[in-house]
């Protein structure tokens, strides 16, 4: 289908469009410590965010697996290529615009997002080729499958890295007290460990 190859051919000038708007904006290409790193492990590390991975690609991975298996639950109502183009329009709309100045003052107004300038040019593509990823694995697996590995994608980063989708989500739209304390209590900062 002709319409088929024009959306993936427009997946990959998303990620284009996505890099050349952050770095016209100011964002920084790679991190400010000059190092490229392939994962970084805490989400309190002054890395986070800055390099090609982080536990927040589990997140956008597990966004563009929901994607695809919504569309797949719904394909009489929701074909192929619209669901291409949700997840073109999330994955390119969600990184511009979380780098706009409301929605940096949103993140930042959490405790756990104090002192986030945003991603590198780097991470905020590589986040978008996450979910694109994600997409894929959730058009690949069976249903129950996907829906197995986003649930359990969801808990162990909710678990080991005290962040998850829906704790983020949550955090941003509703913050509850009791979250933030829970997460806060990792944070070397305000809780280091004992000598």
């Amino acid at each position: 289908m002709q319409i088929v190859k024009i959306l993936y051919w427009s997946l990959v000038a998303g990620a284009v469009l996505i890099g050349v708007t952050l770095w016209s904006w100011g964002q920084p290409l790679l991190s400010r410590s000059g190092e490229v790193r392939l994962w970084v492990n805490s989400i309190w590390s002054s890395e986070n965010s800055q390099q090609v991975a982080d536990w927040y690609s589990l997140s956008h991975a597990m966004l563009g697996m929901l994607i695809a298996i919504v569309g797949r639950g719904f394909r009489r109502q929701i074909a192929y290529p619209v669901s291409l183009t949700f997840l073109l329009a999330i994955g390119v709309g969600w990184e511009i615009v979380e780098h706009t100045d409301w929605v940096l003052d949103r993140f930042r107004g959490q405790t756990i997002y104090q002192g986030y300038m945003g991603d590198t040019v780097l991470n905020a593509v590589c986040d978008y080729l996450f979910m694109v990823v994600g997409f894929f694995a959730g058009i690949a697996l069976p249903v129950r499958w996907g829906i197995f590995l986003m649930v359990g994608l969801e808990v162990f980063s909710a678990v080991v890295a005290r962040d998850s989708l829906l704790l983020t989500t949550l955090r941003i739209v509703y913050p509850i007290q009791a979250i933030a304390d829970w997460q806060d209590a990792t944070n070397p900062v305000t809780h280091p460990p004992s000598p």
